[in-house]
């Protein structure tokens, strides 16, 4: 088990962006952390899931879906994808939709909320571009930490 983001932070200080929105949190999995890939995509979540798609490798989705709240940018299905291929967790600047069968995956979710309307799939956006939301960097390799206290990152 990770090492609680509140000791985490006590330990190194500064040395860790504290994400300050308040994401609700979904899957199995309460605390999770590893090295940062993203996306950033707009109501599409074909990029997404094809990065899901790929060896995940303990590592952690950020996706800065722009805090849009009127599609979900991942479901049931792209969750269960996170899991087969190793992925550690999926942060989502944005919605998720089937939130109650995420909940029952080995996989840790952070997203605003939730929204049953699904997004589009044109594969518009990028991949493995540094991303900023809610006055936090999120570079590609740096470490997210996460746990039911928030999200930590490094410098």
């Amino acid at each position: 088990m990770p090492l609680a983001t509140a000791d985490l932070y006590d330990e190194r200080g500064d040395d860790l962006q504290s994400l300050p929105l308040q994401l609700r949190s979904f899957g199995r999995v309460r605390a999770f952390d590893g090295p940062i890939r993203t996306v950033r995509c707009h109501e599409d979540n074909a990029l997404l899931k094809s990065v899901l798609e790929t060896p995940g490798e303990g590592a952690v989705l950020v996706v800065d879906g722009g805090g849009s709240l009127h599609r979900a940018l991942m479901g049931d299905m792209i969750a269960a994808l996170a899991v087969e291929n190793g992925w550690a967790g999926v942060v989502i600047n944005g919605a998720i939709r089937d939130s109650a069968v995420i909940d029952g995956l080995e996989l840790g979710v952070k997203a605003l909320g939730t929204n049953p309307r699904k997004s589009t799939k044109l594969a518009t956006g990028e991949v493995d571009v540094t991303v900023e939301f809610g006055g936090v960097v999120f570079r590609v390799g740096a470490h997210l930490y996460s746990d039911d206290d928030g999200i930590l990152v490094e410098r």
